[in-house]
């Protein structure tokens, strides 16, 4: 209501442009107000001037002559090779701000996958921008579980006021929290009012998760008509395929090779091929997938849940399945597989105990 705010929309005629097609009249008016940036005390300007040109940057790519130069700091980031990831991005040399805003946030991102949470804990503080404050948030959930309560009731507090849909980063974290919580249906409720490509790979994954496959493969068809090509959506066809089964496990095989053929193979390439493989009973493949997994990281909780599995169904001794289960439980005791496991051992034990053998 910016009539009763006394404030005029700074954005109006970049909006209209974009909005009626006319995406290069949209680009010039933006790239005027583009000096304004931390200049203006309007909240509002400050963060939809960078939506509008990310929105820009994905509408007409060719029409700008431009190259994403994170493309491959994205690339590295989602096949799991998030080292590489940070490598890149030290590497680049940027002078636009949103680009180096951006780099930012998947150089976090990566130290948190990397599970690196001091880094991103002690750099982000209270003058970083916006955008970056979710991830110091998530750094201290994954770190710290005596907080998760807290930091979840804060979370609560957060979505149940005026989200900004637009701060997809703010999205991708409170939506990681509830996965993270087994709360799928808030983390859609979160993710649903955004068009990202990642916000839509991560609604799909908690579809999956719901044992929805037919939401998932609505979701996939709307990321392909938003981009067929991205990396992401190719891992979400694999996905949606790997869930289904039956002859779409070797499609998945065949997405998760390709894109580890044009990159490089990473742990989680290899865990989503050797899923394809379990699921074909070729576990033989599976197991060589599984192996080079660990050589590239020794405490991927997937590739030793993945292990643990397929020990039991190739029929391994108890040792080689019990020496898996152990190095998960070290690793990542309060990992679902986990603790379910122990809890379920704990059950049996008690019942055994009621049992007494007598002569």
């Amino acid at each position: 209501m910016p009539e009763q705010q006394g404030e005029t929309d700074e954005l109006f005629d970049v909006k209209t442009q974009f909005y009626i097609g006319n995406y290069q009249s949209a680009i010039n008016e933006a790239q005027k107000l583009k000096t304004a940036i931390g200049q203006t005390q309007n909240d509002n300007f400050r963060l939809l001037n960078p939506v509008i040109l990310r929105l820009l940057d994905r509408q007409m790519p060719e029409q700008q002559g431009e190259t994403d130069e994170l493309f491959d700091v994205k690339t590295q980031f989602y096949i799991g090779n998030y080292q590489s990831a940070i490598n890149e991005a030290q590497k680049l040399k940027l002078n636009n701000t949103l680009q180096k805003l951006e780099r930012d946030v998947f150089v976090y991102r990566s130290y948190i996958a990397l599970k690196k949470y001091g880094v991103v804990i002690n750099e982000i503080h209270g003058a970083s921008p916006q955008e970056l404050q979710p991830l110091k948030q998530l750094a201290e959930y994954l770190s710290q579980p005596n907080k998760r309560e807290s930091i979840v009731l804060k979370l609560d507090q957060q979505i149940s006021g005026n989200i900004d849909v637009n701060n997809h980063v703010f999205l991708l974290v409170a939506a990681t929290i509830y996965y993270n919580e087994s709360n799928y249906e808030t983390a859609l409720k979160v993710l649903h009012q955004s068009a990202h490509l990642e916000c839509r790979a991560l609604m799909l994954q908690a579809q999956l998760k719901m044992d929805r496959v037919d939401l998932a493969k609505k979701e996939l068809k709307s990321m392909q008509e938003i981009d067929d090509d991205a990396i992401l959506t190719q891992l979400a066809s694999a996905w949606v395929n790997l869930s289904m089964g039956g002859e779409k496990l070797q499609e998945a095989y065949y997405t998760f090779q390709e894109l580890a053929d044009k990159n490089t193979p990473t742990a989680l390439l290899l865990n989503g091929q050797a899923a394809c493989c379990i699921g074909q009973s070729k576990y033989e493949e599976a197991e060589s997938a599984l192996q080079d997994a660990l050589e590239k990281d020794s405490n991927n909780t997937d590739t030793l849940v993945n292990l643990i599995v397929l020990s039991q169904l190739s029929g391994k001794t108890p040792e080689v399945c019990n020496r898996y289960l152990s190095q998960l439980i070290d690793t990542a005791p309060e990992h679902p597989f986990a603790v379910e496991f122990q809890a379920k051992e704990k059950y049996f034990d008690s019942l055994a105990k009621q049992y007494v053998v007598t002569a």
